[in-house]
């Protein structure tokens, strides 16, 4: 059971969002109206999510996800970055697996997915072998910038979930998140 309530009644406006979040991913994850107990962190959440999308392209997103929740121990992220990057974003289970443990079948993704967790790992402390090889694989400095900030992202609806121990409530896609093996 999540530790924090979803609010049972909320306003028009926090409605509209939760109706645009079940229209973007075909159902209702849980995370979202359990956020909606305080509208401007659903809003910061939503805004910021929307944000990234401007920020590098959609598989590396997605890549840095699955790292980074894997990294950081959220089941329900994985879970639900594990659906979204399957059901809508294309990845392959093979390309899952590998993100989730830092690597991928692109090399310039692997060393994205490397960099995010060794960012977790040291809580931004990496040192400069770290950016070295994220530079190797061929990300700017403008593109590092952006990455840990998707990471940061991420670890925000990580530490959130991980804090109110959200009921895992994603429909399964024949890749199991937690452990990587098939459903």
């Amino acid at each position: 059971m999540s530790r924090l309530t979803a609010p049972q009644d909320v306003s028009d406006g926090t409605q509209s969002v939760l109706d645009g979040i079940r229209k973007q991913f075909g159902f209702a994850p849980g995370m979202f109206d359990t956020l909606a107990a305080n509208p401007a962190v659903l809003e910061i959440v939503m805004g910021l999510q929307k944000s990234i999308g401007r920020l590098l392209d959609a598989k590396t997103r997605h890549t840095i996800a699955l790292a980074v929740s894997q990294s950081n121990g959220c089941g329900y992220c994985q879970e639900l970055h594990t659906y979204v990057s399957s059901e809508l974003g294309g990845m392959s289970s093979d390309d899952i697996e590998l993100a989730r443990r830092g690597s991928s079948i692109d090399p310039r993704r692997a060393a994205v997915a490397r960099f995010v967790q060794r960012v977790v790992e040291t809580r931004g402390q990496v040192d400069d072998a770290d950016i070295a090889a994220v530079r190797g694989a061929g990300y700017s400095d403008a593109e590092i910038l952006a990455t840990v900030t998707v990471a940061v992202v991420f670890l925000l609806t990580n530490y959130l979930n991980n804090v109110n121990q959200t009921v895992v409530d994603i429909p399964t896609v024949g890749i199991s998140a937690v452990d990587g093996e098939s459903a």
